[in-house]
């Protein structure tokens, strides 16, 4: 029988797609070590499924909504509605200390981003071979904010709000790209998309724990 713990962390299901909520310090995919990671619980979940299962991966040390694709075909849908930018995900933040009083309290940043070829995974900002990297951000308390990734980059709002040319303020907890603490304070809580087969909206929320 499946984990209880894993049963919990399932939020909604049917025929096509399964909602989880990964907790932090948990892999999307499996690494070189072969620790659990939410595809090697989900696949053996659905072991009949031709699907990869896995159509959106969140940072080990993010926790928040993920969504399992059961079949190729919301497999496939799920990848167009990512291509043409119509699944929305916001996530909660707790930055190391209160948003500077120079930097607006709703905007975007806009920073391309590569990868650290000389200290991977760190990502850097670079405005010559940097690929786009556009979020939202909005204030929701002293040091608190919503964050809404409009692409997909890797370490994108981690990145975005540690750099100077940023909110200069790193999320609470990041290793690579501020202070360590507990855990990562960043959280993937609401997440809305269109049902792969039915067409139906979906929105789902997932509180943050902290």
């Amino acid at each position: 029988t499946e984990p209880l713990a894993a049963q919990r962390r399932i939020l909604y299901e049917d025929a096509d797609i399964c909602v989880v909520s990964k907790p932090a310090g948990m892999l999307s995919v499996p690494g070189k070590n072969g620790r659990t990671s939410v595809l090697s619980v989900m696949r053996q979940r659905y072991p009949d499924s031709e699907s990869p299962l896995i159509v959106h991966r969140l940072d080990m040390a993010t926790s928040g909504l993920m969504v399992i694709a059961k079949t190729l075909t919301a497999y496939h849908s799920r990848q167009q509605q990512v291509a043409c930018h119509e699944i929305s995900k916001r996530y909660v933040a707790v930055l190391s200390k209160p948003l500077p009083k120079d930097i607006p309290l709703e905007g975007t940043i806009s920073l391309p981003l590569r990868p650290d070829l000389d200290d991977r995974p760190r990502q850097v900002v670079d405005f010559e071979n940097g690929r786009e990297a556009v979020s939202l951000y909005k204030k929701v308390s002293d040091d608190r904010l919503w964050l809404w990734p409009k692409t997909g980059r890797t370490h994108q709002l981690r990145v975005h709000c540690a750099h100077q040319l940023g909110l200069n303020d790193p999320i609470k907890g990041d290793t690579l790209y501020g202070t360590p603490a507990s855990r990562l304070f960043l959280h993937a809580e609401q997440l809305t998309f269109r049902h792969p087969t039915n067409g139906r909206q979906m929105n789902f929320t997932a509180k943050a724990g902290f």
